[in-house]
């Protein structure tokens, strides 16, 4: 861990600029160490804690779908308006029963 912090520390001039990969490897490498040798990194042990569960956000994130009902098929769109011209007494719930 040490030697991959010194790494990241050569490459910079200023403040320590870390890519995905780094942060990655010191959340994984805090989580082997035990807390009180936590003093050790560079960075606060909240942040090590953020990095951690973002990785783990990233991991077990799934695909969002938009908001909102999905489309009806058109043939689907015309029998229900076949229906409902077809029977203009059925009301909503037999047509939706009826499909």
């Amino acid at each position: 861990m040490l030697r991959h912090e010194l790494a990241v520390l050569r490459r910079q001039i200023h403040r320590p600029e870390l890519t995905d990969g780094d942060r990655v490897f010191l959340a994984a490498a805090s989580r082997v160490l035990l807390r009180n040798r936590w003093l050790a990194f560079f960075v606060t042990p909240g942040t090590l804690m953020r990095w951690h569960r973002r990785a783990v956000a990233r991991r077990w994130t799934y695909p969002r779908r938009g908001p909102g009902r999905p489309p009806l098929d058109p043939q689907l769109k015309e029998l229900i308006v076949r229906l409902g011209r077809e029977n203009p007494k059925w009301g909503y719930l037999r047509i939706c029963g009826e499909l």
